[in-house]
């Protein structure tokens, strides 16, 4: 016998993925945040050419990848608002993954030409107007400050909307660089402050878009949520009644916060699987947030149930079983 759980397709999809409410709030929130960004990168890159300031230029190119960023974050959401249907058959939901993973690749590609021009001001530092540069830094974080709010506003539990919220951030952080520099080279006339603030941008940049690229590197590749222990999941399914064995055990993420399981799980003769199969998805619903799962539950062979009292190796059941074999009992993992 084999079981799996049922699914809602109707409206909304599954309980708490998709809403539209809060899908049109997010979007509505970006594109105010876009609209500031793109007024202001206009403005600042004509001052940073005026004043000579690679760290406003510097500011104003970061500026346009938080422009796309939010572009790709909108169009993402439409993409994966769309129905599941033909070959996709989890629909388009990670096209904001894809998004996330552009955003992270910007970031780190920007900061490798900014961090060459940088060293080559503090080479050979050209004159900066620092007074531009300060009045226009203190205006751009008045403007990212409004933008960071804006996106915060939207479900950053989206790795899309986190990817855009960090562009923004990163932004801020640099115009505060910025407009120390800016200071510094009107009290001082120190113009390598300049280039100095430049290099604090691109490390900001480096730090943001590696972990953008990781995270969604990860559910590229179906690793595990990185707070999910499958291995730890396994002994736990295994350690519930009637259950013998546990294998074939998967957790991997369909896109943000939508984790999936799936198994095969072997269980006494005597046992009811359905019952045992919703035991199961109770289990990782209530402790692991898993709401997508997929169990195919047997009652198992004669010799899987020796080896189980045995602890003897894993016996063929499956033709390729795939990662370690758990049962109630000291296993390697």
């Amino acid at each position: 016998m084999s079981g799996h759980q049922k699914h809602d397709h109707g409206p909304g999809g599954h309980a708490g993925h998709t809403h539209g409410v809060v899908a049109d709030a997010d979007r509505r929130w970006l594109s105010i945040a876009l609209v500031l960004i793109t007024s202001f990168m206009a403005i600042e890159v004509v001052i940073g050419i005026i004043a000579g300031s690679l760290a406003l230029i510097s500011d104003a190119a970061h500026m346009l990848t938080d422009a796309v960023s939010i572009v790709l974050a909108l169009i993402a959401m439409r993409l994966s608002a769309r129905p599941a249907r033909g070959g996709f058959t989890y629909g388009l939901k990670r096209a904001e993954i894809l998004s996330a993973q552009a955003n992270g690749l910007t970031l780190l590609l920007l900061a490798a030409w900014l961090a060459y021009e940088a060293v080559h001001r503090l080479i050979d530092p050209p004159q900066v107007e620092g007074g531009l540069v300060l009045v226009t830094a203190l205006a751009g974080i008045a403007v990212n400050i409004l933008a960071a709010w804006c996106i915060s506003k939207a479900n950053r539990t989206s790795l899309n909307v986190e990817g855009a919220y960090q562009h923004i951030l990163n932004d801020l952080f640099a115009f505060i660089g910025t407009a120390v520099a800016g200071l510094i080279v009107v009290t001082t006339g120190f113009a390598r402050a300049d280039g100095i603030a430049t290099l604090v941008v691109v490390a900001l940049m480096v730090k943001a878009g590696y972990g953008l690229v990781r995270e969604s590197g990860r559910i590229f590749l179906e690793a595990a949520p990185a707070d999910l222990d499958p291995d730890a999941i396994g002994d736990q399914l295994v350690a519930r009644p009637s259950v013998v064995e546990v294998h074939d055990l998967h957790v991997w993420t369909i896109t943000s916060g939508q984790p999936a399981l799936s198994a095969h799980v072997l269980v006494s003769p005597d046992s009811d699987c359905h019952a045992v199969r919703r035991d199961l998805e109770r289990l990782v619903g209530q402790k692991y947030k898993i709401s997508h799962t997929t169990l195919q539950v047997d009652h198992a062979p004669k010799e899987i149930r020796a080896l189980a009292h045995t602890g003897a190796a894993y016996g063929e059941h499956c033709e390729a079983p795939h990662g370690p074999v758990h049962r109630d009992e000291p296993h390697p993992h």
